[in-house]
């Protein structure tokens, strides 16, 4: 008994060293939210995904792990559409270990498919984005995949984009815009911490507002102050929140 106890204990021990020793050394999250109007009004449309039309809210894009100084650059700002595995890690484990199984996440897909939708026209389901997201970010993550997706949704719950800035007047309009300034001072009021904001252009060429960049703890539980201030379209811009 005792030798087995010994050995039980040497076993643990060297798996506790393993995660240690693999764990990724990244410095926050990005938590990133999209407006679907802007994803979908755009020359690339959208398509909505299996479960239907998602509502008109800030939908879920991602929780990736980032460096808070970019890998060999020497600038502290830079674009998301940076130089590929630089200002972030990506597909940590090995290809077969990291697929993403429906019965790990089997109590949250309700919720995620209302807060969490794909609407991208290569697949209709939903599962093939959160594993996608998963196996690009979520093994970067330090998290298990169950932790991954309900901390995801923990915090969207917690900071309500769409009611935040409704709060501060800015509502869905095609007509009306509105400074960049205000949406980011309004969520900084409203949550305690400063964002990165990212515009894109409609089919006419008009500036809206596209995603929400919130920072967030290596725990991924509490918002942070963005360390980095990122390139985007929006800085100096009024931009509408087009209807969907």
């Amino acid at each position: 008994m005792m030798k087995l106890a010994v050995a039980c204990g040497l076993v643990l021990l060297s798996s506790l060293l393993a995660v240690s020793s693999t764990a990724e050394q990244f410095d926050f999250f990005y938590f990133v939210q999209q407006w679907p109007g802007s994803f979908c009004d755009t020359w690339r449309g959208c398509c909505f995904p299996d479960t239907g039309k998602p509502a008109a809210d800030f939908g879920i894009h991602g929780l990736w792990p980032n460096y808070a100084t970019c890998h060999g650059r020497d600038d502290d700002a830079f674009s998301i559409v940076g130089r590929r595995g630089k200002c972030w890690p990506e597909y940590c484990e090995e290809e077969d270990g990291n697929a993403l199984s429906p019965w790990e996440i089997r109590d949250l897909v309700a919720s995620l498919s209302r807060s969490w939708p794909t609407l991208s026209c290569r697949g209709g389901d939903s599962f093939e984005f959160w594993s996608y997201e998963w196996k690009k970010h979520g093994t970067c993550s330090n998290l298990r995949p169950h932790d991954y997706f309900a901390r995801a949704l923990e915090l969207k719950a917690a900071h309500n984009l769409t009611a935040i800035l409704a709060g501060a007047g800015i509502v869905p309009s095609d007509t009306e815009t509105y400074p960049m300034s205000g949406v980011g001072d309004a969520i900084a009021a409203a949550t305690g911490a400063t964002a990165n904001l990212q515009c894109n252009r409609d089919k006419d060429g008009q500036t809206q507002l596209y995603q929400v960049f919130q920072c967030v703890d290596r725990e991924a539980k509490n918002l942070i102050d963005c360390p980095l201030h990122m390139r985007s379209r929006c800085s100096g811009e009024r931009a509408k929140l087009p209807l969907f």
